[in-house]
């Protein structure tokens, strides 16, 4: 019998598509399409993990689009943690606070007054990030104040974004070519 195989599946090798890794170093890959690549890849793997554990995907999410958003790196990594840990810590003041000073002004009050601690913290090195203590904050309003879920999911969001970045990074400067060589630039 007569086999029609499309153009790229001739057998080569044993079968295999005919694309050699010669071929394939000979096309540098982006930084941006290496990381949307794995982009892609870890938010599939997120999602599961979220659900396997009974995690708020949308939480880590917030993790994960916390540590994009910064400057990039381990340090960066280690400041969005420590800043949406801190967002999560004043919403939780507001969500029970509101027993001591009550609902109404008082409570438009001390959202203004957390909200100004929450930048004013940004004196602090480590507590510098604004928006990520502003993403820790909404998630925790979002989630209805379960920090025991809202905390690890905002952790390993995070961790999730670091390795995205971090792995299309290498990724992509795995397909640039050995003799140019030129150095991968983060496109954020």
């Amino acid at each position: 019998s007569h086999t029609i195989r499309p153009p790229l599946a001739a057998p080569i090798a044993g079968g295999r598509l005919p694309i050699l890794r010669s071929q394939l170093k000979s096309r540098p890959m982006s930084p941006l399409i290496a990381i949307a690549i794995t982009t892609g890849i870890l938010s599939a793997v997120w999602g599961w993990i979220a659900v396997a554990f009974g995690l708020i995907s949308w939480v880590g999410f917030l993790g994960c689009t916390s540590y994009f958003a910064s400057s990039g790196g381990y340090k960066a990594l280690l400041q969005t943690i420590f800043c949406n840990t801190s967002g999560m810590l004043w919403a939780l003041l507001l969500i029970h606070g509101d027993s001591l000073w009550g609902a109404g002004v008082a409570g438009y009050v001390m959202t203004g007054v957390v909200a100004t601690l929450m930048c004013v913290q940004a004196k602090q090195q480590w507590l510098g990030y604004i928006p990520g203590t502003f993403a820790g904050c909404c998630a925790t309003f979002g989630a209805a104040g379960e920090w025991r879920l809202i905390l690890p999911s905002l952790i390993i969001g995070a961790l999730f974004g670091y390795l995205m970045k971090a792995s299309g990074l290498w990724l992509s400067h795995k397909t640039q070519k050995a003799d140019a060589a030129p150095a991968v630039v983060d496109p954020a």
